[in-house]
C-alpha cells in the first residue's frame, strides 16, 4: 500500500469515483467526490479531489477563484512563477482570479483536498514530467 493511501481512500468528504470527465488534464488517475454543485441560490462548487502518487493536474487558471484545504496525504501547489510547496492535512492555499497554478499528490503519496471554486477554468499545457520528478518531498 502507497504511503497514505488509507488515510485518503477513507477520507471523511468521500474518495468519490475515477475522475473521467477531468481526466485529459491530468497526469495520472484523480478521484472526484462532489459534495456542492452550483445552483440558482450557490455560485460556488465544492468537492473533495484524491490523486494517486504522481498523479496531478495541468497547469490552469481560474476565473473566479479557487480555495485548496489539504485533507489527506501530501501534495504539491505551485503557483507560476513561484517555488512549488508541499501541501499537509491542514493546509490552505487561496488561488486568485487568473492566477495560473496546478496541484497534485507527491511522487510516492496519496493526496486529497477540497476545491472549493467559483467560475470558470482554462486548462492550460501539462506540468512538466522533468520538473516534477525533480521536486524533494
Amino acid at each position: 500500500m502507497a504511503k497514505n493511501e488509507k488515510e485518503v481512500k477513507n477520507n471523511m468528504f468521500g474518495f468519490g469515483d475515477e475522475n473521467v470527465a477531468y481526466a485529459k488534464y491530468f497526469k495520472g488517475t484523480s478521484y472526484l467526490n462532489g459534495l456542492v454543485a452550483p445552483d440558482d441560490n450557490i455560485d460556488v462548487s465544492v468537492a473533495n479531489v484524491s490523486f494517486e502518487p504522481g498523479a496531478r493536474n495541468d497547469w490552469h487558471e481560474h476565473h473566479g477563484y479557487q480555495i485548496l484545504m489539504c485533507t489527506g496525504g501530501e501534495g504539491w501547489f505551485q503557483e507560476e512563477g513561484k517555488p512549488a510547496q508541499l501541501m499537509k492535512p491542514g493546509d490552505v492555499v487561496e488561488v486568485h482570479d487568473g492566477v495560473k497554478h496546478w496541484h497534485g499528490a507527491t511522487k510516492d503519496s496519496w493526496f486529497s483536498h477540497l476545491a472549493i471554486t467559483k467560475g470558470t477554468t482554462t486548462w492550460e499545457e501539462p506540468v512538466d514530467s522533468d520538473y516534477y520528478n525533480s521536486l524533494k518531498d
